[in-house]
């Protein structure tokens, strides 16, 4: 059951990371246009500058599930590395729940921020006046997928099963 609970979480966060991969470059296809309008045509961009935000802060939350699965994030582990063993891996349990809370307590505040953007029908003061709820999504996901991918982490230092995720 673990294993399964590993491997399905594991899954979802390369699923995000893919998601957060295509956001980026979608950002990057809609800059280079809003550029190229703007100062070729000399035509006014609309809705790219939001969708080039949004996009590019959707990606780094739904990426970061990833990140923490790869153990891609920067970290100073010096005093981790000239720890003993069993202090080592206190440490490394003790930064998973800190983590693990601080993740939940932000889920829940995003769902929040979330449920009242789409409850009140909140839009960007941009021209294009985009519904808040559809760019706000990825926040509330992220914060849950990582989360997961919190409790995944903490299960495998707790059984020892620091096993590949490919």
């Amino acid at each position: 059951m673990l294993r399964a609970f590993l491997w399905s979480v594991d899954r979802l966060s390369m699923i995000a990371a893919l998601a957060a991969g295509l956001l980026l470059a979608a950002a990057m296809v809609v800059t280079v246009e809003m550029i190229f309008l703007r100062y070729a045509f000399r035509a006014p961009t609309i809705w790219q500058t939001d969708f080039v935000v949004f996009s590019a802060t959707a990606a780094v939350f739904l990426g970061a599930p990833y990140v923490l699965l790869t153990r891609g994030h920067v970290g100073v582990d010096v005093i981790e590395l000239m720890a003993a063993p069993p202090l080592r891996r206190a440490l490394g349990l003790a930064g998973a729940l800190l983590g693990l809370v601080f993740c939940l307590a932000m889920s829940v505040a995003s769902l929040i921020f979330f449920h009242e953007a789409y409850v009140n029908e909140w839009r960007t003061s941009s021209v294009a006046a985009i519904v808040l709820w559809v760019p706000l999504l990825p926040l509330p996901l992220g914060f849950i997928l990582l989360s997961l991918q919190y409790v995944a982490e903490i299960a495998r230092r707790l059984t020892g099963e620091f096993g590949d995720a490919k």
